[in-house]
């Protein structure tokens, strides 16, 4: 009998949503023999956070590398509020610009792999229960 993938769902909170999405697409991609991620939506700005939480009601958070830990900590206070079940990770502010898109999949990969804390500046990625 074969064993069912835990299922989830994403959005992300990106000021560039093409590359949002051109990222986002290639970690899932690594993802795929584990589980299945469904990206749903992205926001641009902090004010749209919570109205896309509401409509989507994701499993998952991702904040992009372009938000300062104070505004990435803001971000995960208005989805705690918002969705008090979802889990997030934020990307070390400014990872993108200094290492490229590929630094930042695999810091997605990283945090998804060991399920854990990765901490630091607010950042939190939260075990996933499925």
């Amino acid at each position: 009998m074969t064993q069912q993938k835990p299922t989830y769902t994403l959005c992300t909170v990106n000021k560039v949503p093409a590359r949002a999405k051109v990222l986002i697409g290639r970690f899932i991609e690594e993802q795929k023999e584990e589980c299945s991620i469904s990206y749903l939506a992205n926001c641009e700005r902090i004010e749209e956070v919570q109205s896309m939480l509401l409509k989507h009601n994701p499993d998952i958070l991702f904040i992009a590398s372009m938000w300062t830990p104070t505004e990435s900590t803001e971000i995960m206070r208005i989805a705690r509020e918002t969705n008090p079940g979802i889990k997030g990770l934020a990307i070390p502010f400014g990872l993108q610009v200094e290492k490229g898109p590929d630094a930042v999949v695999e810091f997605l990969g990283r945090g998804w792999r060991g399920r854990c804390v990765v901490g630091g500046g607010g950042r939190a990625f939260f075990l996933l229960e499925k």
